[in-house]
């Protein structure tokens, strides 16, 4: 298993500036950005010699990309999934040039007027089939994050989602943070899906039990993302459950700690993690 990092929070600099922190911060892994126009990568500008500068300065580095993540919400937008099709199978053909096994997605909100669970079993199958035949044609898993406010909620929805779409290259990139404020069982999606899960973000939930019992849980700010190591995840029980169920990838530290600068975040978090790899 290895450290890795999502590049988001360096959307305004430059790849190779990405690249530089990486190896300072002795982070191996990236999960990298890809947006039309975007400074990491832009898959409607990969030319050959583009990827080749890419490539090696990877190889300077010692660094590899775990994934390439295509993060948007509007597949279930009936205006929009064309669209957004259209630049999955770019970004789909952007991993293959670079070697990139996995392509990181997003389910969606719930479609206009439809419950979560029926957004999952009437739209995704539809709106994710052509995705998925050219993810399939060039041996890429497409994993999606099972943030909250998607349609991927609780674990029910986990089961809904690979009822609907048994694809065999169609799985998690898996957050357990997302399930923790819930007060899911964070650990059982391990087990349960463990042939889905293709990916992993590394991010801790901090949960204040005293004022959550003073506001009650449908108020605001008694919990928040933390990174890992500064919130209630055991993370060593976390990975020993992982490694049980046949996990041997990366560990993609998703940085969203107001309380910690992007780089001191980043480190602390990668130093943190590297004891349990």
């Amino acid at each position: 298993m290895k450290v890795g990092m999502l590049t988001a929070p360096f959307a305004t600099e430059n790849l190779e500036v990405v690249l530089d922190f990486a190896e300072s911060a002795s982070i191996p892994c990236l999960e990298v950005v890809t947006q039309p126009g975007g400074k990491h990568i832009d898959p409607d500008k990969l030319t050959p010699k583009r990827v080749k500068t890419i490539l090696d300065a990877l190889d300077e580095r010692m660094l590899e990309f775990s994934s390439l993540a295509y993060y948007t919400c509007d597949i279930t937008n009936p205006k929009l999934v064309g669209k957004v099709q259209a630049q999955a199978k770019k970004t789909i053909d952007a991993a293959v040039k670079l070697g990139v096994p996995v392509v990181c997605m997003l389910s969606g909100f719930p479609a206009e007027g439809m419950s979560k669970m029926d957004t999952i079993r009437k739209v995704l199958p539809k709106a994710f089939k052509p995705i998925l035949a050219h993810a399939r044609k060039h041996k890429i898993n497409i994993a999606l994050e099972n943030w909250f406010q998607t349609c991927l909620q609780g674990i029910d929805t986990f089961e809904a989602l690979f009822e609907a779409i048994p694809d065999a290259n169609f799985g998690l990139n898996y957050d357990p943070s997302h399930l923790y404020h819930q007060e899911c069982d964070h650990l059982l999606p391990v087990s349960m899906f463990k042939d889905r899960i293709f990916h992993t973000h590394a991010k801790d939930t901090l949960v204040d039990k005293a004022r959550r019992a003073r506001m009650g849980i449908y108020a605001n700010g008694w919990w928040r993302y933390v990174i890992p190591g500064f919130g209630n995840i055991n993370w060593g029980e976390y990975v020993s459950h992982l490694r049980a169920n046949g996990y041997d990838g990366v560990l993609s530290i998703e940085h969203e700690d107001s309380t910690q600068t992007r780089e001191e975040g980043f480190m602390r978090g990668a130093w943190y993690l590297e004891q349990f790899c």
